[in-house]
């Protein structure tokens, strides 16, 4: 990892600046290096995340390995995958699920994390959050129809979050496994041999 990459690395984990709405205090959780090849941008880390510090350390980041074809050496390779959420750390409970990533958090850090990276990467937009921020101008669409039409997005890959509720979107949409997975598995191979 250059010098900028580790300077911009300790500056995020020492990032406190919302730490008052944080339940579990701040904790970032995000991986790069100037060499990622491919970069997630997911929602934010969830309690198991937050306990470990790993990204994707639960049972999303099982699922979204499998629908990659990655293993977790390959997935855990900063040279190979940047992991950038759009908040960093674990945002607490709202509802029945998790409260949406902190605002404050993807313009304090996304643009200085992504002028590291190469500008040729594959970024894939895992969830409504990473989409709407990032293709703001398919706003009107739903997540389903986003994901459906990914190939008019390039330079994005939009995909639906991998939490345990994908399931049944993915029993209604038999289309997603049938056709867009196996699309995703050779652009990620492409991309990383």
């Amino acid at each position: 990892m250059s010098k900028g990459a580790a300077k911009l690395h300790q500056e995020v984990k020492a990032c406190t600046i919302c730490a008052e709405h944080l339940p579990l205090g701040p904790r970032p959780v995000v991986q790069f290096s100037e060499r990622s090849r491919m970069l997630i941008i997911g929602q934010a880390p969830g309690t198991r995340v937050h306990a470990s510090g790993v990204p994707w350390d639960d049972d999303s980041g099982d699922r979204l390995r499998d629908w990659l074809g990655l293993d977790k050496d390959r997935f855990y390779d900063p040279d190979t995958l940047a992991l950038m959420p759009m908040g960093f750390c674990y945002p607490g409970k709202a509802g029945s699920g998790d409260a949406p990533p902190r605002p404050e958090c993807a313009p304090a850090w996304h643009d200085r994390i992504l002028a590291l990276l190469p500008e040729n990467r594959l970024t894939l937009l895992v969830g409504a959050y990473a989409q709407r921020a990032y293709m703001p101008d398919t706003a009107k669409l739903s997540m389903t129809e986003r994901v459906r039409r990914g190939g008019e997005f390039a330079p994005f890959v939009p995909l639906p979050h991998p939490s345990w509720r994908v399931r049944m979107w993915m029993g209604k949409n038999p289309w997603y496994e049938a056709e867009t997975l196996p699309r995703l598995r050779a652009a990620v191979a492409r991309r990383l041999n």
